[in-house]
């Protein structure tokens, strides 16, 4: 399992620890193993972040032991999976952009028939979501460093060198639009790409 003291640092840090690390999901019966290869930072004093500012019942997983799964629908039709960091009460989390399918990828496809390859499969945080079947109404508040029944994090051997790790500005948001707390693997296919928001100043 991923050790939960991976996600207690300050939540750029923590997102930086997450590019490498394992979610497991079982899709239909098939064990899916895909490795995260791009994710983003949000905290407490950051005016992009939920949690800025105020707490609410919506939010209330980003304030929660590192590790808790926050799933939020984001313009009302895509479910995006955050994992909160920092410690309880500190109203963080990192948004889960994309990974790279390892294991099951049978089970993964059905779900995504608009995909043309295979790096395509969850390549974005809504595809990533619906790839993998989560959701808010099962997975909104879950432990994901406890294994099973739906998903959660883990962690091998391997792990990416400091120089293939990308910093670079987080994607479609308006506010803080060029703080660099994006981070993902360089030259992974699964990556998705930058939008700048039309709204950003």
């Amino acid at each position: 399992m991923l050790p939960r003291a991976d996600l207690e640092p300050d939540a750029p840090v923590a997102a930086r620890a997450l590019v490498g690390a394992l979610l497991v999901r079982e899709v239909d019966g098939v064990e899916v193993i895909a490795r995260v290869v791009e994710t983003e930072a949000y905290r407490e004093d950051d005016p992009a972040s939920h949690s800025h500012a105020r707490r609410t019942p919506r939010t209330e997983p980003m304030f929660a032991v590192p590790g808790t799964a926050y799933v939020y629908r984001s313009y009302g039709v895509h479910w995006l999976l955050n994992v909160s960091v920092e410690p309880r009460d500190n109203g963080a989390a990192v948004l889960l952009r994309a990974a790279t399918v390892l294991t099951g990828a049978e089970a993964v496809w059905p779900r995504r028939s608009a995909a043309r390859r295979h790096e395509d499969l969850l390549r974005g945080p809504a595809v990533l979501t619906a790839g993998l079947d989560v959701n808010g109404a099962q997975d909104d508040g879950r432990d994901l460093l406890a294994a099973g029944p739906r998903v959660w994090l883990a962690r091998d051997r391997w792990q990416p060198a400091p120089a293939d790790l990308i910093a670079g500005p987080r994607v479609g948001i308006s506010q803080a639009a060029d703080v660099a707390w994006r981070f993902h693997l360089a030259g992974a296919g699964s990556v998705s790409r930058y939008r700048r928001s039309p709204r950003a100043p």
